[in-house]
């Protein structure tokens, strides 16, 4: 056995941890759970654990129903808000059907494939996430009330939202997820807290754990938190903007001093390849019908497939380089929202970016100053295509896209197409109490 599982096995006794929870992620970012005894995670780990993925959205067809769970004991963490009572552990799976063969539908194993396409480059993909989100006085959708009125990095002395970053840290830390820092945002009730840098396939566990801690700290302060991309109206959206480098070994691939910014030609190459198919992978990166009024909907969210240095207008945005920090040269991707599935999203944002140096693709001008405030005739001159407007228009594009196909697989691409049809379809047939008001008594 492992070192590794014999390490989990050995905690579980010690701890006297009652139940480990086996969680995996289904194609349209939900995690999912099952709850072992004890006893059974040797087995687990030796076998692997039976589930009928056939009722979980997009897992697999009906016809191919079972598949296996086998838990990634580098990923054993003693669950904190579980209290001693009864505690409880949990560990991320890989899923599998039943003759061993990864399941193709399962996103941590997309985005592994994709991670394992760049290293036989020499790559390491490395992300940090800044994700935002609100919390509400209740679970009341048709009346949300933020918890606060703060604005960005305000300090509200004995507010909720300090109190409920304080503590949702120090369950991260305990999870063993580092935070750089954590403040309250632009929106009333609105908070953002930033990961540490990971590589790409630690960093969407810890998104996955992250959303959890947040939920649950939620409930044990009597509020409720969303990731939804825009809950408030004139409000500003809930974005997830991730920061992201590739190494060589040791050393930064996107570090060159002598090239504009610092940014190597490596680095250039893959903002190019994200530039050039960003909007083939939006309908990915904000899969849902309301990202889109983020997107369109000011505050900062960005619209138009650009670049800029320090520009935070633009869709890629290349921080100040500080001296003596090579290894912090970096760009940031300000599409992403809080919802994304972050396996597809990271698979896709990556594959883009390989495109661009397998073939060399070339950066378009810099923009400069507020990119939003140009007129859409400056813009066009200017040669700043915009994002799709609606999920509908990203699913076009998308549906049309040789790299997301390939990226994300025959089973996972249709079904993310057909499932995100119908969310369009239920959303476009509805009547809306905004036509209601604008139009019922005056037609």
């Amino acid at each position: 056995m492992e070192k590794q599982q014999e390490f989990v096995l050995r905690t579980i006794e010690e701890r006297g941890v009652k139940f480990v929870r086996l969680w995996f992620t289904d194609v349209s970012g939900t995690l999912k759970n099952v709850a072992l005894a004890p006893a059974e995670v040797e087995g687990a780990f030796a076998e692997g654990l039976g589930v009928d993925g056939s009722s979980i959205e997009g897992l697999t067809r009906v016809y191919e129903a079972d598949v296996l769970l086998h838990p990634d004991p580098t990923t054993f963490q003693v669950l904190p808000w579980r209290g001693q009572v009864d505690p409880t552990a949990r560990m991320f799976c890989d899923i599998t059907t039943p003759d061993g063969e990864p399941a193709a539908t399962d996103p941590r194993h997309v985005l592994r494939r994709t991670l394992n396409k760049a290293a036989d480059k020499g790559f390491t993909f490395y992300t940090h996430p800044e994700i935002e989100f609100y919390l509400f006085k209740s679970n009341d959708s048709t009346n949300p009330i933020p918890v606060d009125e703060a604005g960005y990095f305000d300090n509200v002395p004995g507010g909720t939202a300090t109190d409920f970053r304080r503590n949702a840290v120090r369950h991260l830390e305990d999870l063993g997820i580092s935070v750089e820092f954590s403040h309250h945002e632009a929106g009333p009730g609105q908070n953002e807290i930033d990961l540490r840098y990971a590589d790409a396939l630690t960093t969407a566990d810890n998104i996955q754990t992250f959303r959890t801690v947040v939920k649950e700290v939620a409930i044990e302060q009597g509020v409720y938190a969303t990731f939804m991309p825009k809950p408030l109206a004139n409000q500003p959206g809930s974005g997830m903007h991730t920061h992201m480098s590739l190494f060589e070994g040791d050393a930064n691939a996107f570090f060159d001093p002598s090239k504009p910014h610092n940014l190597s030609t490596t680095a250039r190459q893959f903002m190019a390849g994200i530039l050039t198919h960003a909007p083939e992978i939006t309908a990915v990166t904000n899969q849902y019908v309301n990202s889109y009024k983020r997107l369109w909907g000011g505050g900062e969210a960005p619209p138009f497939v650009t670049w800029g240095h320090n520009n935070t207008s633009a869709l890629i945005r290349v921080p100040n380089y500080k001296p003596g920090k090579e290894q912090s040269v970096r760009i940031e991707y300000r599409g992403l929202d809080a919802a994304a599935n972050p396996y597809l999203a990271y698979a896709l944002l990556l594959a883009a970016g390989m495109k661009g140096i397998e073939e060399g693709y070339e950066l378009p001008p810099e923009a400069e100053g507020d990119i939003a405030a140009l007129s859409a005739t400056e813009r066009r001159a200017l040669g700043y295509k915009p994002l799709p407007e609606s999920l509908h228009r990203a699913l076009a594009e998308m549906e049309e896209s040789e790299l997301v196909a390939e990226t994300l697989g025959e089973q996972v691409f249709n079904f993310f197409l057909r499932n995100k049809l119908a969310e369009w379809n239920a959303y476009r047939n509805q009547v809306t109490p905004w036509e209601l008001d604008s139009n019922f008594r005056i037609l």
